[in-house]
């Protein structure tokens, strides 16, 4: 970014871009003056659907703000040609967006049909479930049993239920 020209740089860690308020959005709007473009990575991290696209292009378009995109090349919005595709540009995000979702759902369903379970294996081996069942029967307190088997309250909670 700073190579690209930008003289503040505002990131926001871990935040979904489908998120209005996010932290460094907010600040970034209150930083962005008349006559300024604001210069992002791509559209699709200042906005994670095409409404909100348009509305945050059209926001800024309102302030006098201007938007160019480094990886969108031709999103320029001090243009009215480029603000008219931007409409366009923000169809083909959705479609993006819908495709990544779709390939993950069916991604996962294909893999549960094989057997495969996605995500992080669990703490609770079946020695610690066998224990964790032990312990509950002679009336041990989850939050006991957590301490003892050396794992979260939530992990005894979800395997005994």
């Amino acid at each position: 970014m700073r190579a690209a020209g930008a003289e503040q740089v505002f990131t926001d860690h871990g935040e979904s871009s489908r998120v209005k308020d996010r932290p460094q959005w907010t600040e970034c709007q209150t930083y962005l003056r008349s006559g300024e473009t604001l210069l992002v990575r791509g559209l699709d991290r200042l906005a994670g659907s095409e409404t909100m696209a348009l509305h945050i292009v059209h926001d800024l378009g309102e302030r006098g703000i201007g938007l160019k995109s480094l990886t969108e090349p031709d999103i320029d919005t001090s243009t009215p040609m480029v603000r008219a595709m931007l409409g366009i540009v923000a169809v083909f995000m959705r479609l993006r967006v819908d495709t990544i979702r779709d390939n993950t759902t069916r991604g996962l369903a294909y893999a549960r049909a094989q057997g495969r379970v996605g995500g992080r294996p669990t703490v609770m081996t079946p020695e610690r479930l066998r224990a964790a069942r032990t312990l509950q029967a002679q009336g041990v307190s989850l939050t006991d049993i957590s301490h003892s088997l050396g794992v979260s309250r939530s992990s005894v909670w979800r395997a005994l239920r």
